[in-house]
């Protein structure tokens, strides 16, 4: 299977949960999670990220979001 489209596959999974998670709507879960090092990774072939679980990429996209928050702090 191509990288994207094993990419295309599980995107909406990832989207989904972030919109749940964070109570945001689709277009601005898409575009926080592609302006993120989660979201970079995952686009990245080398990087592997994108043959790993929906859970899992969004579990590293929760992690880096609450870690931004803390920094604010």
């Amino acid at each position: 299977m191509q990288h994207s489209t094993t990419r295309a596959t599980i995107l909406p999974t990832i989207i989904e949960l972030i919109v749940k998670e964070f109570k945001s709507d689709e277009n601005n879960a898409l575009d926080a999670f592609y302006s993120s090092a989660t979201g970079a990774s995952f686009a990245d072939d080398d990087t592997g990220l994108y043959g790993q679980s929906p859970l899992f990429i969004f579990g590293l996209y929760k992690c880096e979001v609450e870690e931004k928050e803390d920094s604010k702090i």
